[in-house]
């Protein structure tokens, strides 16, 4: 499967194809099988990031 959409398992901790485990057990989808390995790291920096930002962040001075 050198093209296509890409997804993480977490249920199973893999990537896989379109034709996958269910949607919920999934994230993604990837452009790539490599971002789809990712998946949890992907998901962690985008936390961290959504963490610091004062428009999502209600602890911020103002929020």
């Amino acid at each position: 499967m050198a093209d296509g959409t890409f997804y993480y398992c977490i249920k199973h901790h893999a990537v896989e194809g379109e034709e996958g485990c269910r949607a919920i057990d999934r994230l993604g989808p990837y452009a790539s099988r490599e971002e789809a390995g990712r998946a949890l790291e992907i998901a962690q920096e985008r936390n961290e990031k959504w963490d610091e930002d004062p428009d999502w962040n209600d602890d911020a001075p103002g929020g």
